[in-house]
C-alpha cells in the first residue's frame, strides 16, 4: 500500500510517498481504508528528529496521527462494524495514518460525522477531542468564564473557539492579523493580533488555553486567583529553559498548569461526533494535498498561518 514514508529525520523534503506492506488484521481488530489524515504538531517535532529519544533510529518511519475512511475487513470476533462503515480515529501513540490503510482497534475508532465529507470530517478529529479534554475535563470550564486561545486560527485552537462558545464563556482569540476576521466568524468575542499586543495588554483570565507552547511563564501570569492553564503544545527549548518552573506550577499555587497526553477513545470520539452533527462545531479545512504532496504539506504547516488544517487526501 501506499504511505508517507522518511528514511531520515530533517526537514519536510525527507519525506515521500513509498510502499509498505498493508496492515495484517489480529484478532479484535478492524481495516480501515484510509481516506483522509491531517498535519498535526508533533509530526513536525518527530519528522525533524526532536523526539529521537522516544522515536529512536529505525527507518523508514511513518507520519501521520488521525484518519477518517471506510471499514474494509472486521475480524469475526468484533461486532457492531461492518465493511463500508463510514469511520473516524486517531491512532493510540503512534504515528502512520498518512497511508492508504490501517489497523485498529473498535475502542479507538467510532462513526464519522454523516453530515460531512470525510475530508471535512478528519480536521475535527485532533483540534476536537484535544480541546474538549482541556477545557471540560482539564480546565473545568465553566459559562461566563474568561477564556484565551493562543493559537486560535490552528487546527487545534479554531476548534477550542468554537467549544469554549458551546461550552459558554466569553472567548478571546490570539491570531494574526490577517486571521481575526476569520477567529470571530468561529465565535470569538475578542479577537486581538498577538504580534501587536503582548501578554501584559490582556487582562486577567479564567482559563488560559496554549496551542502554541512558547511564553508559559508569561501565559500563566494573566490567570485570575484560581485560574486554569492547560498546554496541549510544548516547545522543546521552551521547556528545557523554564521546565523547573513550569512542572512546579503543575503541583503549588492556586494558578495550576495542566498537561494531559492525549489518547481518545470511543466515547469521546462518538461525542465529537455529534457536536459536529448538531452544527455545534463545524470544519475548516486549510489546503488538501494529495499523498505525494506530503512534503509540501509539513512545508506549509511549518511556514505558519494556518486556517484549521492541512489535509491529505489519500483516496
Amino acid at each position: 500500500m501506499r504511505a508517507a514514508l522518511f528514511d531520515r529525520y530533517g526537514p519536510p523534503d525527507v519525506l515521500y510517498e513509498g510502499r509498505v506492506p498493508v496492515p495484517a488484521v489480529r484478532q479484535g481488530e478492524v481495516l480501515v481504508r484510509v481516506h483522509a489524515a491531517t498535519v498535526n504538531g508533533g509530526e513536525l517535532y518527530g519528522r525533524a528528529g526532536r523526539l529521537r529519544l522516544v522515536t529512536g533510529r529505525r527507518f523508514p518511519k511513518r507520519t501521520g496521527i488521525d484518519f477518517a475512511g471506510e471499514v474494509a475487513e472486521v475480524d469475526a470476533a468484533v461486532t457492531g462494524l461492518r465493511a463500508g462503515d463510514r469511520v473516524w480515529g486517531i491512532l493510540p501513540r503512534r504515528f502512520g495514518s498518512a497511508a492508504e490503510y490501517v489497523a485498529v482497534r473498535p475502542r479507538q475508532i467510532s462513526f464519522a460525522p454523516g453530515n460531512l465529507t470525510l475530508v471535512e470530517a478528519v480536521t475535527l478529529l485532533a483540534g476536537g477531542t484535544t480541546s474538549i479534554t482541556a477545557l471540560r475535563d482539564k480546565a473545568r470550564l465553566r459559562p461566563g468564564e474568561r477564556l484565551l486561545v493562543r493559537g486560535a486560527s490552528g487546527g487545534v485552537g479554531s476548534v477550542a473557539v468554537q467549544l469554549g462558545k458551546m461550552f459558554g464563556a466569553h472567548v478571546t482569540a490570539l491570531a494574526s492579523r490577517k486571521n481575526l476576521g476569520f477567529v470571530r466568524d468561529l465565535g470569538a468575542d475578542e479577537a486581538i493580533d498577538y504580534k501587536t499586543t503582548g501578554p501584559s495588554e490582556l487582562g486577567a483570565f479564567d482559563v488560559v488555553m496554549d496551542t502554541v507552547g512558547t511564553r508559559h511563564r508569561e501565559f500563566r501570569r494573566l490567570l485570575s486567583p484560581g485560574g486554569r492553564m492547560v498546554a496541549v503544545a510544548f516547545d522543546v527549548d521552551d521547556i528545557l529553559s523554564s521546565g523547573g518552573y513550569i512542572l512546579a506550577s503543575a503541583v503549588h499555587g492556586a494558578r495550576r498548569v495542566r498537561f494531559f497526553s492525549g489518547n481518545p477513545r470511543h466515547d469521546l470520539l462518538a461525542e465529537l461526533a455529534g457536536y459536529a452533527e448538531r452544527g455545534a462545531i463545524r470544519p475548516v479545512v486549510d489546503t488538501v494535498h494529495p499523498l505525494a504532496d506530503i512534503a509540501t504539506a509539513h512545508r506549509a504547516m511549518e511556514a505558519g498561518g494556518v486556517r484549521g488544517k492541512h489535509v491529505i487526501q489519500i483516496v
